[in-house]
């Protein structure tokens, strides 16, 4: 995150700049609007037992898309015999942190909003935050963090680079700055082949709750994070416009406020959750996990946990006991920092991380996790093999699908769209469209369907006869 510690390969940046030259105050009542992408003729404003938010929040559970994340790497390999986060489990963690922490924001602003008119939109706060946390990683590659880093350097190092005279200055910046975040926002809202209108056709308050960097490529700078494609900005800027979230003269949107809450909840996750599995995997020893947890806590708190943890024998129970209180402490703290920076986030002045505005001894204890991950589990054996071998088989992959869009009559070229699902525009007339059907295709493999189709190209696997 922007001006931040940096804690992994894929969380460099905040999208929370400062917006200039806005039109006065985002207003909760507008920012909170159940009208849905795709269906907005057959809105209707009655409010019923199960929300519409509420159904955003079911909709993804029983997706393909949100599935497919059990088998994503998130940092470790998928398991062996020790059982770590995956992209479906982080999610449903973020998620749940989420909702927590957006409950607790909305109980404490119902003593600054009396008015009745504000109990609706506050009392949907926690299902919003809840459905956007699960969709925040959806667009996400396989084989971990460096996925991402694959595609895009795909297109500025590796072969990718011969599109580059065929193709627009923005939809290059799109293609060799390819965005987990931008990618989740298209398969949310993009009509897919034989798809209906407004994909997911998620309320409009779940989606900008998502976009966590509001701005599109061509305004990325050197950390390469972005909110949403150029087939998906007409989209972001008619939701924009309907919650009255304001724009600055370069093309830069505020951030939807409950932005900040997603992005704390993830930031708290996949921090303390990656301690605990680097626990388990024997990559941290226990005193030394044991030490960064207490650090979040006073010394009078301190001796009791420990007297309570003493009465547990398994030292990954005493490690999961430390990690829960670490993030109700995180949790209550967030949401205490995001009321006393309301009129700041409302006005779109605010910047950084919530994480980082914590009080001092929960901020400190955040950065020496932060750094402890990076200097001791991110660059681990364990890590640095399944980007490897992801950087190979991506690349692989890529280059095959690529060379197939430009050259469609070719008869490989049509071998190999066969084995790609028709939802995809991979036989598009426009050559960016089959790009873009080609990193759809390939962002939402998970790593054992990568292997395979790898294997398979490679002749090294054949159908049992």
């Amino acid at each position: 995150m922007e001006d931040k510690i940096v804690t992994s390969p894929e969380k460099p940046d905040s999208g929370s700049r400062p917006v200039s030259a806005q039109s006065g105050k985002m207003d909760w009542k507008r920012l909170i609007s159940d009208k849905r992408l795709g269906l907005e003729e057959f809105h209707d404003p009655r409010r019923h037992t199960r929300s519409d938010f509420q159904r955003d929040y079911d909709r993804l559970i029983f997706s393909s898309p949100f599935r497919r994340m059990q088998n994503k790497t998130q940092v470790f390999p998928l398991p062996g015999s020790i059982f770590v986060h995956n992209r479906l489990t982080h999610s449903l963690e973020v998620s749940s942190v989420g909702r927590s922490m957006a409950n607790e924001v909305a109980l404490r602003l119902q003593e600054r909003y009396p008015d009745p008119d504000m109990r609706w939109p506050l009392m949907n706060l926690g299902d919003i935050v809840a459905t956007s946390c699960l969709s925040h990683d959806l667009g996400n590659p396989p084989f971990g963090h460096n996925g991402e880093k694959t595609i895009s350097t795909f297109f500025t190092e590796g072969e990718g680079q011969a599109l580059r005279p065929l193709l627009t200055d923005r939809q290059w910046s799109d293609l060799s700055n390819f965005e987990g975040n931008a990618n989740s926002f298209r398969l949310l809202t993009h009509q897919f082949e034989g798809r209906r209108e407004g994909g997911f056709a998620m309320t409009y308050s779940s989606l900008a709750s998502v976009v966590k960097y509001p701005y599109p490529s061509t305004l990325c700078g050197e950390k390469g994070k972005f909110g949403w494609f150029e087939t998906e900005e007409d989209i972001y800027a008619r939701i924009a416009e309907t919650l009255g979230i304001p724009k600055d003269q370069s093309g830069r949107y505020a951030r939807h406020p409950l932005v900040w809450l997603v992005e704390a909840a993830d930031d708290i996750c996949y921090q303390v959750m990656d301690i605990e599995d680097s626990h388990r995997l024997k990559i941290l020893p226990t005193e030394e996990v044991k030490n960064l947890f207490l650090n979040f806590f006073s010394e009078d708190r301190r001796q009791g946990m420990i007297r309570m943890m003493n009465r547990l024998h398994d030292p990954n129970e005493q490690i999961g006991y430390l990690r829960s209180n670490v993030i109700g402490a995180m949790v209550e703290d967030c949401a205490r920092t995001f009321v006393r920076l309301e009129d700041s986030i409302l006005t779109g002045e605010e910047s950084g991380a919530l994480v980082e505005k914590m009080e001092s001894r929960l901020s400190d204890a955040y950065a020496a996790c932060s750094s402890t991950a990076w200097e001791k589990i991110y660059r681990s054996p364990e890590v640095v093999d399944i980007e490897i071998a992801g950087n190979r088989i991506l690349t692989y992959l890529l280059s095959n699908l690529t060379e197939a869009a430009l050259h469609p009559e070719r008869n490989f070229s049509r071998l190999l769209f066969e084995k790609v699902p028709a939802q995809y525009s991979i036989r598009s007339g426009d050559l960016y469209r089959r790009i873009q059907g080609v990193l759809d295709h390939i962002s939402g493999m998970t790593d054992v369907y990568a292997l395979n189709l790898y294997r398979q190209l490679n002749g090294l696997t054949l159908p049992a006869v």
